[in-house]
């Protein structure tokens, strides 16, 4: 199998076997390291296992078809990544009707949000009321949390990723993690 000799060779070395050798067989390697990472990125931020693999699919096959433009100023996952979130914000966007400074303008929040006041509380409750708030949020402050907390991109990664200034992707972050704060407060004195 095409997988097992390459397990060890890098994304990069792989995608410049491909490109420049033309040898596009090796694309199964890239896909079965990364069809697994894919469709998990998917399902959580379109919350559908279904729809989730029809979007694993095709972008997978938009990775394959972009390839030859991967300019290897980042890694290869963060490409990925990158491609993953915008295919699922986008059709988030178009779903919702939701444009970010819009949607961001329409739901304001205090400024300053004490993270203190949720370090006394039950770990299992705070995931639990985490994970219903993080459906609730905008598309795009989910991917921001989700690509800073579970695949612990930074902020010039992040920024890449979405195509946006560093020092944007911090703002939206810093403004995301806010609102969920405000949030889960919110929903602790309506307890």
């Amino acid at each position: 199998m095409v997988n097992d000799i390459y397990r060890q060779v890098t994304d990069e070395e792989i995608i410049r076997l491909i490109i420049v050798e033309g040898q596009s067989s090796l694309y199964e390697v890239l896909y079965h390291r990364y069809h697994h990472k894919v469709f998990d990125k998917c399902s959580g931020l379109l919350g559908s296992r279904d729809l989730a693999e029809d979007f694993t699919q095709a972008i997978l096959a938009k990775v394959f078809e972009k390839l030859p433009e991967f300019q290897f100023r980042s890694s290869f996952s963060s490409w990925v990544y990158s491609i993953t979130y915008h295919q699922c914000i986008d059709y988030l966007r178009k779903k919702k009707r939701l444009h970010y400074p819009e949607w961001n303008r329409d739901n304001e929040i205090p400024e300053i949000v004490d993270e203190q006041d949720f370090d006394d509380e039950n770990p299992d409750d705070q995931y639990d009321r985490l994970m219903k708030i993080m459906n609730d949020i905008h598309p795009e402050e989910k991917a921001l949390l989700l690509m800073k907390y579970q695949d612990n991109l930074s902020h010039k990664e992040i920024g890449e990723a979405l195509q946006i200034s560093e020092s944007a992707a911090k703002m939206r972050l810093k403004r995301a993690k806010a609102r969920v704060l405000y949030l889960i407060k919110l929903n602790q004195s309506a307890v």
